[in-house]
């Protein structure tokens, strides 16, 4: 049930395709009015943010990171975020991301002090405020959105642009699919993943498997004296089930799909809660990473930093996100020790072997919005 949606439209040029502003990361003169930031906020200025913040609780979504992580999204941006909003005349304005990392958020900057806005966990100290959905797709009967999310009357959905090893990358989708619901959800979405079924009765615990994964993502556990595959690392290359010399494997169909599905069916659910005139997804591409945020380390930058997109449609502002990094060349080091690139459209389904497209189909087949968009560059 929509318990905040009106029949409002997002914003969408003159051919109908869905808006995406780009703040280039490359500065054209060395001055401040020239960087990033003050870019950012002329960005900011093309909104309405009146409209879009006025009068309301604002909750601004991101993602703090944690470990020895260092390229989640510099604090900066979101006290310049946080500012803007505030002088449109939000009621309430709180900053959030899942309740068990709200510890780890000092270490990268993030306290109300810095930021100007406090940090509030999505679902409460014990992620147990919650509201239930129900969705009814394999695992994933039902999606609890995080309480504090939905009794929130705007949202923007702040997200850092990097690869994935599970659904290819993370973004605006993934910020809010993973980072707006429970740990119980996270648990039913990642049990989607899978693709490859390993037979333990046929199994005659030769290892031939782990031994012809290139990829780190086949494992022999001595304990439970099984099989294991790591999902984020499979790249569904088959090797295993070649080198099985008793037919132990069998691939099962979907591999990834079907957790790019469940992705794209959480982001539905959090998206009805809101008007979508008051919602708006930016998109950080700096300092672009193989791996999530959430591994607890950050690796080098894989391409230049890109800019920033932002957009009131979530598939154009991923995809143009994609579309930007697509033919990108792996920088030297980035890439982790001993991967070679695979075959594959864009540079994250060569690291990765899933196809990231994958999302913004599903996205699109749902309603979420509209592959179509037209870019309109910010100086």
């Amino acid at each position: 049930m929509l318990t905040k949606a009106t029949k409002a439209k997002k914003t969408t040029t003159a051919k109908g395709q869905a808006e995406v502003l780009f703040a280039p990361a490359a500065i054209q003169r060395l001055e401040a009015e020239a960087s990033l930031p003050a870019k950012f906020l002329r960005l900011l200025d093309r909104y309405d943010l009146k409209k879009i913040c006025g009068g309301g609780t604002v909750a601004i979504k991101i993602h703090v990171g944690g470990g020895y992580g260092f390229t989640t999204i510099p604090p900066l941006f979101l006290r310049l975020l946080v500012q803007k909003v505030k002088d449109a005349g939000a009621k309430s304005i709180f900053l959030t991301d899942g309740s068990g990392s709200m510890p780890g958020a000092t270490a990268r900057g993030y306290t109300a002090e810095v930021l100007g806005a406090p940090l509030l966990g999505a679902a409460g100290i014990r992620d147990k405020f919650l509201y239930k959905h129900k969705v009814g797709y394999r695992t994933l009967k039902e999606v609890e959105i995080c309480g504090n999310i939905e009794d929130a009357d705007v949202l923007l959905n702040v997200s850092h642009f990097k690869g994935h090893g599970a659904c290819g990358y993370g973004a605006a989708s993934k910020n809010l699919a993973m980072g707006c619901v429970t740990g119980r959800t996270r648990g039913d979405l990642h049990r989607l993943e899978g693709g490859l079924e390993w037979d333990p009765e046929k199994c005659i615990r030769c290892k031939k498997c782990v031994e012809a994964c290139n990829r780190g993502a086949a494992r022999w556990d001595d304990k439970e004296d099984r099989l294991k595959i790591f999902y984020h690392h499979c790249a569904y290359c088959r090797h295993c089930v070649l080198a099985c010399p008793k037919k132990a494997f069998k691939i099962n169909g979907g591999g990834f799909v079907p957790f790019q599905r469940g992705l794209a069916l959480a982001t539905r659910e959090v998206l009805r809660t809101f008007d979508p005139t008051r919602v708006l997804h930016i998109n950080f591409l700096t300092q672009i990473t193989v791996y999530c945020d959430c591994w607890g380390f950050s690796s080098p930058s894989l391409i230049p930093d890109v800019g920033i997109l932002a957009s009131q449609d979530i598939v154009a502002v991923d995809k143009a996100s994609l579309d930007m990094t697509r033919d990108g060349e792996p920088l030297p080091g980035s890439l982790p020790p001993g991967r070679e690139l695979l075959k594959g459209d864009h540079l994250f389904e060569r690291i990765h072997g899933k196809d990231p497209y994958e999302m913004i189909r599903q996205m699109e087949e749902i309603g979420l919005g509209k592959e179509q968009y037209a870019v309109k560059e910010v100086r």
